[in-house]
């Protein structure tokens, strides 16, 4: 834990990379690049099948998406902020030959229509998943599943909680149903 705590704290003092283009307010997450075992077990914690539509937010690199599409069979589109994160995993998306079952969006996750969206993946901050309450509330169906690692969602109770290890440390993973945990 203490590895990940210093590690967040120096991703927090690199902001200014997102602040350059979409400004403070746009600010969510550092870029810290979630461990494949832990994106695995967000998407199974999350229940993704086959034909769902899975929204990354701060999707950085894009592995969610990729892994999304690849292991689950679903439909994803990934939301990043940063225009080379958002280029390096619309690259790895092209090689993998995923275009037609994979998008991603340059933009902040603050202004995107998640109404299609199944499931939604992050791995923001706790005072950022504040700031998405209202749009998860304004764009999510009821039964659709919201996961977040590491960071709850105050307010909301989530219907699992969910401990895994990643690389060197144990995550927490938070799974919110729409119409269920925010009532």
């Amino acid at each position: 834990m203490r590895a990940f705590s210093i590690a967040l704290v120096a991703a927090v003092t690199s902001l200014g990379a997102y602040g350059q283009q979409f400004g403070a307010a746009e600010n969510l997450a550092p870029y810290i690049p979630t461990p494949q075992a832990i994106v695995e077990r967000m998407l199974e914690a999350g229940h993704v099948k086959p034909g769902d539509t899975v929204y990354d937010l701060g999707s950085g690199d894009g592995r969610v998406v990729i892994t999304a599409a690849r292991k689950f069979g679903a439909n994803a589109v990934g939301v990043e902020v940063r225009a080379d994160l958002c280029r390096i995993a619309t690259e790895r998306i092209k090689a993998l030959g995923l275009e037609d079952r994979v998008q991603m969006m340059q933009a902040s996750a603050l202004h995107v229509d998640l109404s299609p969206a199944n499931v939604v993946t992050m791995f923001l901050l706790t005072s950022s998943n504040e700031r998405m309450k209202p749009q998860l509330v304004k764009y999510l169906k009821p039964g659709a599943r919201v996961v977040s690692n590491q960071f709850p969602i105050k307010g909301w109770k989530p219907v699992e909680t969910v401990k895994a290890k990643g690389g060197t440390m144990e995550h927490t993973i938070y799974v919110y149903e729409i119409g269920r945990s925010n009532e």
